[in-house]
């Protein structure tokens, strides 16, 4: 069988499981990396590294912390998060809910062969009972939702904030409930969103400025930022938000401002 080459290797962090990428195709049965699964490990890798100062404000606060990976897909993130964070740590356990149940069928036998013991898989929407019992009436340590498409993060968002959240990590994409609203607006300020690029565009922008607002209204501290370089992906702003406090008026009172401009209504604003 070929050996991996060394700098296929070298991507790899300490104590990662070369076994565990095998089972997720990021690595090749012989341990080698090809174009698109190098792309894939370097888009998680810099999430968890996003995601680690949080982490270890959980561990420091809390003894049993539970991640919650909403729209999981193929559960790249939740796994590499057991295998680098909740395993190593000995404490914490993983739920991870995907409404396409071949798919969590797949990441739990996975799990089972990785003897990863305290992860749960549902098969389920994110606003469902299933997604609910999954919980067991616990609070949600940290919530993602990598790359779920449209209005699947606002379910999150929901979900979250349902759940009282202590942090929360949003990869948005596919944001298009703002860019049909805006199909049907005409105005002063519609020349920016004349033709359909802008309209995806602004509508975007428009979308994550709404989520990130909202978040801080409901006291947590927002910080968007790239997720990982546009030679990955062209989805990469990360929304990653940590609860501070109960609420915040001064953020309430700019959305609200800001709403008042911006003619968009858009589905997540239940919660505000």
């Amino acid at each position: 069988m070929p050996t991996p080459a060394p700098d296929d290797l070298a991507e790899l962090w300490p104590g990662q499981s070369v076994e565990l990428l095998k089972a997720l195709h990021i690595l090749t049965p012989e341990g080698r990396l090809n174009q698109d699964s190098r792309r894939k490990l370097k888009q998680v890798q810099h999430l968890v590294q996003q995601l680690r100062p949080a982490l270890d404000r959980l561990y420091e606060r809390e003894a049993d912390p539970l991640i919650v990976d909403l729209g999981a897909g193929k559960s790249y993130l939740g796994l590499i998060l057991y295998d680098l964070v909740i395993g190593p740590a000995k404490r914490g356990s993983l739920a991870a809910i995907e409404m396409r149940a071949d798919l969590a069928a797949t990441a739990a036998a996975i799990a089972r062969d990785s003897g990863f013991d305290r992860v749960r898989f549902v098969a389920a929407p994110i606003l469902s009972a299933a997604a609910e019992a999954a919980m067991g009436g616990r609070r949600a340590s940290l919530v993602t939702a990598l790359h779920a498409c449209d209005t699947a993060t606002d379910d999150a968002i929901r979900f979250a904030l349902k759940h009282d959240a202590a942090a929360i990590a949003l990869v948005p994409c596919c944001q298009a409930e703002a860019a049909r609203l805006l199909d049907d607006v005409h105005g002063p300020s519609d020349a920016l969103w004349r033709h359909p690029v802008q309209r995806r565009a602004f509508g975007a922008h428009i979308t994550n400025t709404i989520r990130a607002l909202l978040l801080e209204a409901h006291g947590y501290k927002v910080r968007l930022t790239e997720f990982t370089g546009f030679e990955h992906t062209q989805k990469n702003e990360l929304i990653l938000a940590e609860r501070v406090q109960k609420s915040n008026a001064q953020a309430r009172a700019q959305l609200e401002r800001l709403l008042a401009a911006v003619p968009v209504r858009l589905g997540v604003l239940d919660q505000f």
